[in-house]
């Protein structure tokens, strides 16, 4: 398949395949799982990247709001409460702020 007949999927499946430790086309390839309705493929790629870069904190925070949409109120919290640390770590305090208003909307529910 040429270049230019792959998708954008494809093109990041085969960037991760070859730098498996690059956060960030690993987050770009679950969001472009989501974006297609694959939540099983995108869950896959979260989790990964959460496990291999704890400091990574949009991973957590799309992460956590995909969990939510679908109602996994338990596995938000978990994920939600790490990613909170994360942001902690990192000093993101605008992503952090977000996430703690997302556990505060579950925790209200």
């Amino acid at each position: 398949m040429t270049e230019q007949k792959k998708s954008r999927r494809q093109k990041l499946e085969e960037y991760v395949a070859q730098n498996p430790k690059d956060a960030f086309s690993r987050y770009g390839l679950a969001l472009e799982f989501l974006r297609e309705g694959n939540k099983a493929g995108a869950e896959a790629q979260f989790r990964t990247l959460i496990e291999n870069h704890a400091d990574y904190v949009p991973g957590f925070q799309m992460y956590a709001q995909m969990l939510a949409q679908d109602e996994r109120h338990a596995e938000t919290r978990s994920i939600l409460t790490a990613g909170i640390a994360a942001a902690t770590r990192v000093g993101n305090t605008h992503a952090r702020s977000e996430m703690e208003g997302l556990l505060a909307e579950l925790e209200a529910a």
